[in-house]
């Protein structure tokens, strides 16, 4: 058995351990709640947004705009993607931002395997919100962008729009020809699904694993046979919405990826915490061993002294 005063000594570090974890898991409950704020409030603008592109789409002709064309690649050319990842600036959120890690490892695989198939090449590049995922990329040897350094905490809509005039410009500089975003959605506060979505070239079938389940062909809320017009025209309204579109989508990616964060670290927080009051009864149930254990010692040293007294 443990000596006593070290079981003290492990149930107040113990102790300390738990204090520390239960304050972090408040703290993370409190920015979830923000978050979560943060996503009801850009939902609507973004559905909206898409719902309209996904409208225009549906009942004009084709769309002639740089953001929506998709480039062919022949034998021998090469395929410029950027990915943009969204992990997360701190530690302690379980495997979160080891699974972002996964998730892009695995997609820069799976679309270099794709090519090579087809007889091109890949030239990619990572661009990671987040110190934590960014650093295991750069040390696993992935071509990571290592000028864009942008934080996952507290997401702006000013932030993600500088984010959309960087992507939109290089897309534009045809330094890419295809944008992804890889992040992790929140569906429940157990259940974190990763997310890759095409960015650019836009792809407004993709959006229906975006917007809600109700939203059908129809689009926003027209009534059978109804039409709608654009001023002055379509092409102009869909033009004017793709910024729109690219910023709230990098905005909606970041919110997601600042919820899923927190709740990561709100679950790793809660499960340490749940140990730690574990722990503390098993430690305490020893010290009470190593207590009588140490009472006995001392009254059989006690009984065996007197006996030696009484036979001298």
């Amino acid at each position: 058995m443990d000596n006593f005063n070290d079981i003290k000594k492990r149930i107040k570090s113990v102790n300390d351990i738990s204090q520390m974890t239960n304050a972090m898991q408040l703290v993370s409950s409190a920015k979830m709640r923000r978050s979560t704020a943060l996503h009801d409030a850009m939902y609507p603008f973004f559905r909206l947004c898409a719902e309209s592109m996904q409208e225009i789409t549906n009942n004009s002709e084709e769309i002639d705009n740089p953001f929506c064309t998709l480039k062919q690649k022949a034998q021998g050319d090469v395929w410029k993607i950027a990915c943009f990842v969204l992990s997360g600036d701190q530690g302690l959120a379980g495997a979160y931002n080891n699974n972002m890690v996964k998730i892009t490892e695995e997609h820069v695989r799976m679309k270099t395997l794709e090519n090579t198939r087809k007889g091109v090449s890949t030239n990619y590049e990572l661009y990671v919100f987040g110190k934590l995922a960014r650093d295991k990329l750069i040390r696993a040897g992935y071509n990571v962008n290592r000028d864009f350094s942008f934080p996952i905490t507290e997401p702006t809509f000013y932030q993600a729009r500088k984010v959309g005039t960087i992507i939109r410009t290089k897309f534009l500089n045809h330094e890419f020809d295809l944008v992804y975003l890889i992040y992790t959605e929140m569906e429940s506060s157990i259940n974190m699904v990763p997310k890759v979505i095409r960015l650019l070239p836009v792809d407004t079938r993709a959006m229906s694993q975006i917007l809600p389940e109700n939203v059908n062909d129809a689009g926003i809320a027209l009534n059978p046979g109804a039409a709608m017009s654009y001023h002055p025209n379509a092409v102009a309204v869909f033009d004017y919405l793709i910024d729109s579109y690219i910023n709230a989508m990098v905005y909606g990616a970041m919110v997601e990826a600042y919820e899923s964060e927190q709740s990561a670290r709100l679950t790793a927080m809660k499960n340490a915490t749940d140990n730690a009051e574990e722990m503390m009864k098993k430690l305490e149930l020893l010290s009470n061993r190593a207590r009588q254990a140490k009472i006995t010692t001392e009254l059989t040293e006690i009984i065996n002294g007197a006996q030696q007294a009484d036979n001298i």
